[in-house]
């Protein structure tokens, strides 16, 4: 089967092998001139940015590069990124990276030209609605890693910095025009990366399927999303140049954004905070996490799990899904706890706080309180299932 494909859902995008070389044609295609590519200072280092850069240059597009942002984005990156784009007189940004680079990108082309502050428009009621949309400029999304899959959502995670608190900015038009999806530009990517970031492929995908919500399109799509991580995430990670291997990788991954509009959980919940207060990775501290919230779910969730696990081909129902989990963090080296991925317990009560109120708390299968969130971290935190 040829991997490669043009695919209009829930946005355009290219995928496959190599195509990243079709960057300057998608850039003028969406009316850029003068794109900003946003990326992460890390990143900003390596061939592959200066190839993209390289390759809009000599199609005559005047590229500028802004990398100056955290691995958890906060507020002060974007007005930078916002103040960049304005004074260069750009006209579209390209968000080349991992989730946080595309997050960032997507928030500085909407933010640029609005009249208010960016907590203004987080996605509380209609608050997307204050914005100008004809002020939104064109994203075109690159993604690097195989994870969050930011490029095809409407949202970007940045950090506030004065509270500490992850916040949600969104807006339909957010979505990135079109999405290049080459498996060739995750093949760099260090096995722990690849483990961090497909297991946050699979949460998405997991909390969605076990979302209480009805929305049959993305449930459906979730279950395919958790097929291809179970096929594919071990061998990404023993091999990084498994090409099938970091395409199904790439697939899965903008496939658990789409199913996450059904909702997402406790995994979410948790993490959101702690990635905030101690600045960890989001995918690693989604795969710490993922098995304890599983469990405290259990009793909403395990029917649906027993049919998750003869979709997967894993026998044992329940139980034997839990295993199978188990057996795969300890394969690809994920901290068993958050003790063991270096998280203490000092703020689990500002912690479980904060989760309890977290946007994705309020679709959780079982009823997400201070408490029960207390409950999950302290499980995580000592080994317990």
């Amino acid at each position: 089967m040829q991997m490669r494909a043009d695919w209009s859902y829930p946005t355009l995008i290219r995928f496959g092998a190599g195509r990243i070389n079709e960057l300057a044609d998608v850039c003028a295609s969406a009316g850029m001139r003068r794109p900003l590519l946003v990326t992460d200072p890390v990143l900003a280092k390596f061939p592959m940015s200066e190839n993209a850069l390289a390759q809009c240059r000599a199609a005559g597009l005047g590229v500028a590069l802004f990398s100056d942002l955290k691995p958890n984005p906060t507020g002060a990156n974007i007005d930078a990124g916002a103040k960049i784009f304005r004074d260069g007189g750009h006209d579209g940004v390209i968000a080349f990276g991992g989730g946080s680079a595309i997050d960032c990108g997507k928030a500085i082309a909407f933010l640029h030209g609005q009249s208010r502050v960016l907590w203004d428009y987080e996605d509380v009621d209609d608050w997307w609605r204050r914005a100008d949309s004809d002020a939104i400029a064109p994203v075109v999304a690159v993604p690097t890693t195989a994870g969050t899959g930011s490029e095809v959502g409407r949202a970007s995670v940045i950090v506030r910095e004065e509270t500490l608190e992850k916040k949600i900015i969104f807006h339909p038009r957010m979505m990135p025009v079109c999405v290049i999806s080459d498996p060739q530009l995750t093949v760099g990517m260090p096995p722990v990366l690849t483990a961090g970031v497909g297991l946050d492929a699979f949460a998405h995908c997991l909390e969605a399927y076990c979302a209480p919500t009805f929305h049959p399109q993305s449930e459906g799509i979730a279950l395919e999303g958790m097929r291809l991580v179970k096929d594919a995430l071990g061998a990404a990670v023993k091999d990084g140049a498994n090409i099938e291997a970091r395409a199904k990788m790439l697939a899965a991954a903008s496939m658990g954004a789409v199913a996450f509009q059904k909702g997402l959980g406790a995994i979410h919940s948790l993490s959101h905070p702690i990635g905030a207060l101690y600045d960890t990775h989001h995918g690693m501290t989604n795969a710490v996490i993922m098995p304890y919230a599983l469990a405290f779910n259990r009793k909403a969730i395990e029917e649906k799990i027993e049919r998750l696990s003869a979709f997967l081909g894993i026998d044992g129902k329940f139980d034997g899904l839990m295993q199978w989990l188990i057996d795969l963090r300890y394969e690809i080296n994920v901290p068993h706890t958050l003790k063991d991925f270096g998280v203490d317990d000092a703020q689990v009560q500002k912690i479980s706080e904060m989760a309890a109120i977290d946007p994705t708390a309020a679709t959780n299968p079982v009823k997400l309180d201070a408490a029960s969130a207390h409950e999950i971290f302290e499980a995580a935190y000592t080994g317990r299932l």
